[in-house]
Formats: structure tokens, C-alpha cells, sequence
């Protein structure tokens, strides 16, 4: 790109930023590539994590057929990014679904949505850092005891912002290693196991093989249990937006690179299901916990002596994730901070002026998962609350958005961005709405767990105890009154705080 094209970019986005109330002055730099921002989103959805995670619990629940999860999954969170793309094309600020919402519908709702989402990213990072933990012991051959896991955990979480400390640049080189090995890790193993690995015909993915027929709800209520590792998986893709004043033109790029997140997340997840369902020898040892690790096991059989390696690139996929999800914590309280909306606001929207990160807000992200991963130590239920939430909270944040933009169209609103849905809006708006609610009915459904009904119902529990904090601390300090940024005005005049 010609010089005069990059001063011309910066001018746009200057001047987009600053209709929206905010200035492009010294904070961040417009240093991430398109390819870096899809890198992002993608090693932030990491379809390593996600499967890895998941892929015994799910094929022990449903059987073969479970893969098609990650499709019906795929499909419904595409509607969700369209929603998203048009959103960030008209409001490309820092931060993600807390701006999105403040301008969409108002302040309270905005408050709420940043405080959930804040409290999901922490479980998320704790929940990703902790499992990474036995596939570094993997490479070492060794395997960790509770305390083993922790310290690895706490690692991998110092790594991660000491990689965002770093500025925008190296975030986005992060994120694209990250992807490689992603792109290693499961189109190269997907691909490999399908070739030389398949121990089953096609048909075997129509075939339950007898398991869950006796569950809960018949095999319809194990296949939505297993359908979790769809739902775990293809989230992400709103980190984009999380750094839309990090990238050039983010107004248009932006959301492209949400949809490119999807397209190959999508690709790379479900090669990688697929495959490793069609090489599982025994599906009846994975269901009666005889076999616990059956990727681990095809991964010993497929790639013997270069085991280590592929241990390998699977950690840096982890450590890469675990960066992009702190990158995009940071942003979200940075942003939620330069309004004034947090406790210690003015210290927390505070910026290195050297390296144009955020740099209190980062030792946020980093500090509150290290601290609910030692905490393991003393309660396993607070991790185990905690990494459940991450996923709900992060569908709720979704759907308060989705819904946001529904509302603020039958209002009235207009997007002016550079990506609009044009006749299509409303479908596709009811659609994400509709399946992001059938998402968070389904991952908050309680399911017997055998530790007695208090285990049944912890995530019902931990969520309405995280909405009810946020909600009583909002009105107690009246935080969404504070700052002076614009809010509520996508379908109608600014909304200002009321004198106080």
C-alpha cells in the first residue's frame, strides 16, 4: 500500500473515532495487519483448545454423531458474526460487545454486558491455562500432580502478557505462530488421521453406537449435552472487534476478518472432530471411561517417536490462545476504564507510553485468572464454577448484543458502517438471537453430574450470582452514570448522564 493510502487510511479512522467521542492521539497504534486480526480471533477460538477439551466428554455422551455438532454450531454462530460485523462496522471502537451495547441500547445495559463478559474472559483464561498444563508436561513425558498443574498454568499465564506487553505488533506475530500451529495441529494431524488412521466407514458418524440411548431425555438429551463441544468452540470471532483501533480500516476489515475467523475456525474444527472420530478403534471404551485420553492414544499410535513435537505445537496453540484472550480482556476493561464505568478507572485506562498497550488493564487480565487458578488449590469448585461460566457469560454477552441490535432496528436504527446487511438484517438478527438463546438454555441446562444436586446446579447458580453482583454494584455506585461518553444513540439522540 502506497504511503499516501496508509495517511489517508489514518485520516478516515481518525475522523470515525473521533464522531464517535474519542481521539486518536497517543494510545494505540494501527500496527495489526488484516491477517493479524484474523489471527487473533482464530487462535482467541482455538479449535485445539476447544476439541482437545472436549472431544472425550462428548464422544463418551453421544457417540460418533456428536461430530455433527461442531456443524450445527458453526451455522448458528455465523449468523451471530453477521450481526457482530455490522455492529463493529458502524461502532470499530476498542472493547467489543461493552461499546457495541453502551451505543446500541444505553449505559446500564452496557454496564452489565462489559461486567459479565469481564467475569466470562477471566474463567476462560484460568480454564485455557489450566488445561494447557498436561500437554507441557506431554512434551517432557512427564505428568503433573494438582500443584504441577498450577505452577505450568501460572507459566503459561506469565508468557502470555509479557507476549501483550510487548505492543500491538508482536501481538499480531503471536497470533499468527499461533495460527500456524493451529493450522498444524489440526489440519496436519486431521488430515494425516484421515489418510492413514481411519479405523471406520463414513456411516459410522449416523451411528450412535448404542451410547446415550439411556440417558437423561433419551439419545436427543445426550446429543445436546455432547453438543457442548460446538458451542465451546466458535467463539472468538468478537475479538476482532475487541482491537478494532489497533487495525486500519476497521470499518470494513473488521468484519471480514470475523467471518475469515469463521471459515477457517469452522474448516479446522470439524476436520479435526471428524477425523479423530472416524480413528477412535473403541468407541465403547471412551463411553465406560476405560479409555480417558483417546487423543492422546491415536496421537502416540499415529506419530510415535515425534510425539514430543506435536505436544509441542499443541502448547504453542494453547499459549497463543491464552494471549488472545488476554489481549482481548484488556481491551474490554480499558474501554469500560476511559469511560469511567470501573473501580480505579483512571488508573486502568493508563497506557505505555513506549509500547501503546494498555498496560494496567493487561496486569488485570493476567492477575484475576493466575489468581482463580491458584485458588484451585484451596476450592476446586471455584475453578470448576469459573470455567463453566466462561462459556455461558460469553453467550449471554453475545445475545445481549444480538438483542441490542434488534431493539435499536425496530427503533429506528440505521448502520452507517462500511458493512450493513441491508434487506437481510432482520432475518438474520432473529436468527442469532433465537439460536444464541437455545445455546445458553443448553449449556446452562442442569445435567446429573453424580455429585448430588448442588454439582447439578452450580453453573445455574454461579451465573445468577455473577448477574446479581454486577446488578447490585451498578445501582449501589451508580457506575453507569459515570464519564461522558455518548450512549444509546444508534437509533436516536445521545443519551448524557444526568447530573449528580
Amino acid at each position: 500500500m502506497a504511503d499516501h493510502e496508509i495517511v489517508a487510511e489514518h485520516d478516515e479512522d481518525a475522523a470515525h473515532l473521533a464522531s464517535l467521542g474519542y481521539s486518536y492521539d497517543t494510545t494505540f497504534k494501527r500496527e495489526m495487519s488484516f491477517w493479524g486480526n484474523v489471527s487473533l480471533g482464530f487462535t482467541y477460538l482455538s479449535p485445539i483448545a476447544g476439541v482437545y477439551s472436549m472431544f472425550a466428554i462428548s464422544l463418551g455422551q453421544a457417540g460418533p454423531p456428536m461430530a455433527w455438532a461442531l456443524v450445527i454450531a458453526l451455522v448458528g454462530q455465523f449468523f451471530v458474526a453477521l450481526v457482530f460485523g455490522e455492529v463493529v462496522s458502524n461502532y470499530p471502537v476498542a472493547g467489543g460487545v461493552y461499546p457495541w451495547s453502551r451505543r446500541l441500547w444505553g449505559r446500564k445495559w452496557a454496564w452489565m454486558n462489559g461486567w459479565i463478559y469481564v467475569v466470562a474472559l477471566v474463567g476462560t483464561i484460568a480454564a485455557v491455562a489450566y488445561g494447557a498444563a498436561p500437554f507441557v508436561a506431554s512434551v517432557f513425558g512427564g505428568v503433573l500432580d494438582a500443584g504441577g498443574t498450577v505452577l505450568v498454568a501460572l507459566g503459561t499465564l506469565v508468557i502470555a502478557t509479557v507476549l501483550n506487553f510487548m505492543g500491538t505488533r508482536v501481538l499480531s506475530l503471536a497470533a499468527t505462530v499461533g495460527l500456524i500451529a493451529e493450522l498444524i495441529g489440526s489440519v496436519v494431524i486431521g488430515g494425516y488421521l484421515l489418510l492413514f488412521g481411519r479405523q471406520h466407514d463414513w456411516s459410522v458418524l449416523f451411528d450412535n453406537q448404542g451410547i446415550g440411548d439411556d440417558a437423561a431425555g433419551g439419545y436427543l438429551g445426550a446429543f445436546a449435552a455432547a453438543a457442548l463441544i460446538g458451542m465451546f468452540a466458535y467463539y472468538g470471532f468478537e475479538a476482532n472487534g475487541d482491537v478494532a483501533e489497533e487495525i486500519r480500516n476497521p470499518s470494513s476489515r473488521v468484519p471480514k476478518a470475523m467471518r475469515m475467523t469463521l471459515y477457517i475456525g469452522g474448516f479446522a474444527a470439524n476436520l479435526l472432530v471428524f477425523s479423530l472420530v472416524l480413528a477412535v478403534p473403541d468407541f465403547a471404551a471412551v463411553a465406560s471411561g476405560e479409555v480417558a485420553d483417546p487423543i492422546g492414544e491415536l496421537l502416540h499410535q499415529a506419530f510415535g517417536p515425534i510425539f514430543p513435537l506435536v505436544m509441542l505445537v499443541i502448547v504453542v496453540a494453547f499459549i497463543s490462545c491464552i494471549t488472545s484472550l488476554q489481549a482481548a480482556a484488556s481491551r474490554l476493561v480499558y474501554s469500560m476504564a476511559r469511560d469511567g464505568f470501573l473501580p480505579g478507572s483512571k488508573a486502568l485506562a493508563k497506557f505505555n507510553e513506549r509500547r501503546h498497550v494498555p498496560h494496567n488493564a493487561l496486569l488485570t487480565a493476567g492477575l484475576f485468572p493466575a489468581a482463580v487458578v491458584a485458588l484451585s488449590l484451596l476450592l476446586e469448585d471455584a475453578l470448576t464454577a469459573m470455567v463453566g461460566f466462561g462459556t455461558v457469560g460469553i453467550y449471554v454477552g453475545f445475545g445481549m448484543v444480538v438483542l441490542a441490535a434488534l431493539r435499536a432496528r425496530i427503533l429506528g436504527w440505521q448502520p452507517a458502517g462500511k458493512f450493513r446487511l441491508g434487506a437481510w438484517a432482520y432475518p438474520v438478527n432473529i436468527i442469532a438471537l433465537v439460536w444464541g438463546a437455545v445455546a445458553v438454555v443448553n449449556i446452562l441446562w442442569p445435567r446429573p453430574t453424580g455429585g448430588g444436586w448442588a454439582e447439578d446446579y452450580l453453573l445455574i447458580m454461579t451465573s445468577i450470582a455473577v448477574v446479581a453482583v454486577g446488578w447490585i454494584y451498578m445501582l449501589a455506585s451508580k457506575a453507569y452514570n459515570r464519564g461522558e461518553a455518548p450512549a444509546g444513540d444508534a437509533s436516536g439522540p445521545i443519551r448524557v448522564p444526568a447530573a449528580r
